[in-house]
């Protein structure tokens, strides 16, 4: 493994320039010169993602680097020491991505400007570029300040394909070509928003967005005629995979480690659902919901039991906004014949998915209770909360199942394996792939054949889309069960602990002070919740 500069302890001192004690407003000013810095500037009114810029700002990203790495955090609380280590981790992954990720010269993906949902975890999942129009957050009737905002980013998009044909410049040819239909999409969208009486009807806004809609087509045009040149692998290989693990996501393993939980988990997953089905062999099947008044009712039943569940049985704080954040996404009726992987069990019983849609009251603590750290308070870049968002999604469902959540329900237990088994597939194929051991329609192959029942063959569109995005953002498609592996890590230590010293454990304080820590990688929330540093020494 490589280093390109050290995570040495900052309170060693001897090789900083600066030999003085440090006080922790240094690290919060440095790190709002930082985010201002690592936006870029402006070229024909869209994000500069040039060559010749990120040549010219590279002094000064090294001059925030060593500025970083000056810091004594000698006599910090360790919070603040998980912050410091939070900027370290930024600031290598800028590096990373501009030594080998390169989204803006090797993913046309990095280009989709119009997004039309909020993401459910801090951020949008893979490299997304800074211009982003994030359609879900107006509200109609515009305001005046609200109108020209949006007109400004319509405006931007032309530009910002253009620059993208200069840009893109990378031979990774299975993320060209599963790059141009996110582009494409981008078309359909532009072309609903016309739909809209406020805009459609508004000489200004439809005019932007037309312009747009030609730029678009424009580039997909100009993706497909490049395509047939690229003939480059897309992985980056297990040496920049765990390099990138520990320097950036602070995960404290290696694409070794990864593999091996993995096969673990997936093996677990068979194997405990076969021993489930066989103890549930005499029961009757759950019903599925075939009609939207039957989807109605058990969607309404599953959302009381879950929210009792959480509080009856002191499993965390349960806030009064969090039941709304769950219920806006309790998912809509969808014909058999349609239904994908997560939409089959949901038809079932909503329960495991539910579990899984913590995520959405973890964004909700961040709308509502802001973390009090500049640092945390809004998402880490290059989805460095991976291991924290998706992992305790993941966790969580099998947590609460074995905390009683389906005691009334046997059989539903069976969905929770399930679920485990096709994200520790899906993610073992994208290790592979990034290993270049594998094409990305190969990993999309054990995505599938070792998702149990046959629930990921029925749509390719979702099987793609999965492992493009884990092409895109290495280490996310491992991120659901590896991180799963570090919140039981975290929940084993922080027990181990209260027993060692006598104390009660009680479960809802664990999810609260995860709860308290806002979404920073599970590992540093270990070494927050306990004390001790998991990523030491590597």
């Amino acid at each position: 493994m490589f280093t390109i500069w050290s995570c040495q302890d900052p309170s060693d001192t001897s090789t900083s320039d600066h030999k003085s004690s440090s006080q922790y407003s240094d690290l919060v000013n440095l790190f709002e010169r930082w985010r201002s810095f690592e936006n870029p500037p402006l070229h024909d009114g869209a994000q500069d993602y040039r060559k010749a810029t990120f040549e010219l700002r590279h002094t000064k990203f090294r001059e925030l680097q060593k500025e970083l790495l000056a810091i004594d955090t000698s006599g910090w609380a360790i919070p603040e020491k998980v912050d410091w280590r939070i900027v370290w981790a930024e600031m290598n992954g800028y590096d990373f991505n501009d030594r080998v990720l390169r989204p803006w010269a090797r993913d046309p993906a990095f280009y989709k400007s119009l997004w039309m949902e909020r993401s459910d975890v801090p951020a949008h999942e893979g490299p997304t570029h800074h211009g982003t129009l994030e359609f879900w957050q107006y509200e109609f009737p515009l305001d005046e300040s609200s109108k020209a905002k949006l007109l400004k980013e319509l405006q931007a998009i032309p530009s910002l394909n253009k620059q993208a044909e200069s840009n893109l410049t990378g031979n990774a040819k299975e993320l060209w070509e599963a790059g141009i239909p996110t582009i494409a999409t981008q078309v359909e969208d532009l072309k609903g928003l016309l739909l809209i009486p406020e805009i459609g009807n508004d000489p200004k806004l439809a005019e932007a967005v037309e312009n747009a809609v030609k730029s678009t087509e424009g580039f997909v045009e100009w993706l497909i005629k490049e395509s047939v040149n690229k003939t480059g692998e897309s992985g980056i290989g297990k040496e920049n995979y765990t390099w990138y693990l520990q320097n950036v996501h602070s995960v404290p393993l290696t694409w070794e480690d990864e593999v091996m939980i993995l096969k673990r988990e997936l093996a677990r997953a068979w194997s405990s659902l076969k021993l489930e089905e066989h103890q549930n062999r005499n029961l009757p099947p759950l019903t599925e919901a075939n009609t939207a008044e039957d989807f109605e009712k058990l969607t309404e039943s599953s959302i009381q039991k879950f929210m009792e569940f959480l509080k009856d049985q002191e499993i965390l704080t349960v806030k009064d906004y969090f039941e709304p954040a769950l219920r806006e996404h309790r998912g809509n009726f969808i014909p058999k014949e349609k239904r994908n992987f997560f939409t089959i069990g949901m038809h079932i019983d909503p329960l495991p998915l539910y579990s899984h849609f913590y995520h959405w009251f973890e964004l909700a603590i961040m709308d509502n209770e802001p973390h009090a750290s500049p640092i945390r308070r809004g998402p880490l870049l290059y989805n460095i909360f991976d291991s924290r968002n998706e992992g305790t999604a993941t966790a969580v469902e099998e947590m609460f199942m074995d905390a009683g959540l389906y005691e009334d329900s046997p059989k539903s237990r069976e969905i929770v394996y399930i679920m485990i088994a096709q994200r520790a597939a899906r993610g073992l194929g994208s290790l592979y792939a990034q290993e270049n051991e594998m094409t990305m329609v190969e990993a999309g192959g054990i995505h599938s054949d070792y998702t149990p029942r046959g629930w990921m063959k029925t749509e390719k569109e979702l099987l793609l889309f999965e492992q493009h995005l884990y092409m895109r953002q290495p280490g996310y498609g491992s991120s659901y069960i590896t991180g799963k592996y570090l919140l039981e890590n975290t929940l084993a230590e922080f027990a181990r602990i209260k027993e060692a010293k006598g104390e009660e454990f009680r479960l809802k304080d664990f999810f609260d002070q995860l709860n308290g820590m806002g979404s920073i990688p599970i590992a540093l929330g270990q070494w927050e919740m306990t004390g001790v540093d998991p990523m030491e020494g590597m």
